[in-house]
């Protein structure tokens, strides 16, 4: 009997790998192979979400009201701009969804973020990869890989999994030379991790095919809850709710996420905390001659001489209990991600590379 045939392009997906969480026979793990908050959410988050408990009969809003208001009054943005999902990854999925489709293409960069070659395959588009430049966004080859048949552009910035940069000037002239067609998808997934930088909002603000994108998975702790959000045009925003389901996002989930996003208190602290830690590790790596790019994000890509070296050190460190994240499917085997954890994770991983370093000298 012949089964259902899946539209083209799906079975061509491969499938999206996790950080791992655990290792067989070790206890005392410390993950940090999936750039999560190590202090976990606000308890002001915590207690918003127990107080659902009693609700949990109720069907959330769909229009996500209140926390669209919260996050437009943090942010200086229209509320009426913003739309919610489950975590930014859902946000990228409409965004292809609406506006590409089969015999259209989608780019994005050499290490960029997974899911948007995923999302694009998904909607029958053809997603377009371009080269970057030690491992930084070159808008200039962005520029020259846009044809009539492009519809979508994905930038995250900072970079996933590189912690590198596109400074403002080089993106503002990036929109200028854009074809109108073309729609240009800011992720700022780590963009509170920078002092005094917007994520794109301001040009998401200004044009009408620029789209910002922002979650709740970073600074907020909130991964397991899954919320995201995104920015733009109100066209964009009514085109994006008229394939979002109504209620996308649970209860607890926006509990959760308005108590966090109010609490800047918190904010504050962890990404004062992160920033402390992150210069250290990665001045600790460089000293035992594991350099990294400047990080602007809640990790550090660590370089090794080779894939050979970068893979042992992996391995030696699952010994020890410390997971971090291998990138070779991001193009860079030569690397390892580590996210920054707090004092003690941070020392306890540069140590067990001390060791790895010492005993392969």
């Amino acid at each position: 009997m012949a089964s259902p045939t899946p539209q083209p392009g799906i079975m061509d997906i491969a499938l999206y790998q996790g950080g791992a969480s655990h290792i067989d026979g070790v206890s005392n793990v410390l993950k940090l192979s999936s750039n999560e908050n190590p202090s976990g959410p606000p308890q002001s988050a915590r207690d918003a979400i127990t107080q659902t408990v009693q609700d949990l009969h109720r069907y959330p809003s769909t229009d996500h009201g209140q926390l669209r208001a919260a996050i437009g009054d943090v942010h200086g943005l229209d509320p009426d701009r913003i739309i919610c999902g489950v975590g930014s990854d859902e946000i990228i999925t409409f965004l292809c969804q609406a506006y590409a489709g089969v015999g259209d293409e989608v780019i994005y960069t050499e290490h960029g973020f997974g899911m948007y070659k995923i999302s694009a395959k998904a909607a029958g588009a053809t997603p377009v990869m371009v080269k970057e430049r030690n491992r930084t966004v070159s808008a200039t080859a962005i520029l020259k890989a846009v044809t009539d048949k492009t519809k979508i552009i994905f930038i995250a910035n900072p970079a996933n999994p590189t912690g590198t940069m596109v400074g403002r000037a080089r993106i503002r002239d990036l929109i200028r030379d854009l074809p109108d067609h073309v729609m240009l998808v800011l992720d700022g997934a780590y963009a509170e991790f920078v002092e005094d930088f917007d994520g794109g909002a301001e040009f998401a603000t200004k044009h009408e095919n620029v789209f910002m994108t922002r979650t709740f998975s970073k600074l907020y702790g909130l991964g397991g809850l899954r919320v995201g959000w995104g920015y733009g045009a109100q066209s964009v925003i009514d085109v994006l709710n008229r394939i979002r389901g109504p209620f996308n996002l649970s209860g607890p989930a926006l509990a959760g996420a308005l108590a966090a996003i109010q609490d800047r208190k918190f904010a504050d602290a962890a990404r004062a905390d992160n920033a402390k830690w992150r210069a250290w590790l990665a001045n600790a790596l460089a000293e035992i001659g594991v350099p990294s790019d400047v990080s602007n994000t809640n990790f550090i890509l660590a370089r090794f001489a080779d894939q050979a070296e970068a893979e042992s050190c992996d391995d030696f460190l699952k010994t020890k209990g410390v997971i971090v994240r291998r990138v070779g499917g991001y193009g860079l085997p030569y690397c390892l991600r580590i996210t920054v954890g707090d004092e003690a994770g941070c020392r306890r991983v540069a140590h067990v590379i001390r060791q790895f370093k010492e005993g392969a000298a």
